[in-house]
């Protein structure tokens, strides 16, 4: 059974935010709002999480509170989220919507279950992997990095191989971009609808393990040198 909006706003008074609970203004269904339930879908452990919607946090005097201000159109933005979540991720995600009232206001009450390992990592289809998924983290929703990728499939990350080993002298301007539109090309004759393809380049190089991230870096492989190195670099 959902927890009840005066429940979820109760608790966020006695402890602030929680990784299990997250509290908006959301005067529409943002970005900000659909990365909150990617991060609660993909968290491992979690347990998913509730998006309390239409509560304002003040802070004054050194603490801080949340209150109810309510939505202005409750139902237009439950539909914008549901439409949002079935058809920007990955996969279509179902959360739990309901209309509550606290202190005379109109919320939105939003459950979000974690979904099945197989699924995950859930993302946005726009962005592509590892920028379009996100973990919660504390009380924040993280940008995936290729590691936590591995973590959200709880298995192991693959040692790589020599190909895929990071030029340390290269950085990611020595690979030619006439040659990853080449690359597009070719790819779109064999597969014009390769998921790939809809990537932008510093990810379709992740993608094809041409470069790796290295502490925030992006970094070029053997693999990226040989097949997008410029002619100097090569």
């Amino acid at each position: 059974m959902m927890r009840s909006a005066v429940e979820l706003l109760r608790e966020l008074n006695l402890v602030d935010e929680s990784p299990g609970i997250e509290a908006k203004r959301a005067s529409e269904a943002g970005k900000s709002l659909l990365e909150t339930v990617i991060a609660f879908a993909n968290e491992p452990g979690l347990g998913g999480g509730y998006l309390l919607l239409g509560v304002e946090r003040i802070a004054s005097t050194g603490k801080v509170r949340y209150r109810a201000v309510g939505v202005a159109d409750p139902d237009k933005l439950q539909s914008d989220l549901a439409n949002q979540c079935a058809t920007m991720l990955n996969i279509s995600l179902r959360p739990q919507i309901r209309v509550d009232h606290v202190d005379g206001q109109t919320v939105l009450v939003v459950f979000v279950p974690e979904v099945a390992t197989a699924d995950k990592p859930v993302y946005l289809q726009a962005t592509g992997l590892p920028r379009g998924a996100f973990r919660r983290i504390g009380t924040t929703d993280q940008r995936c990095t290729d590691e936590d990728l591995w973590a959200l499939r709880q298995v192991d990350e693959p040692q790589p191989g020599f190909d895929a080993k990071v030029v340390d002298d290269c950085d990611i301007e020595e690979l030619d971009p006439a040659a990853i539109a080449e690359y597009r090309r070719l790819r779109t004759l064999v597969n014009p609808q390769a998921e790939e393809l809809s990537y932008p380049d510093e990810d379709l190089l992740e993608a094809l393990l041409a470069a790796r991230r290295i502490k925030g870096e992006l970094k070029p492989t053997v693999a990226g040198v040989l097949l997008f190195g410029k002619p100097l670099t090569l």
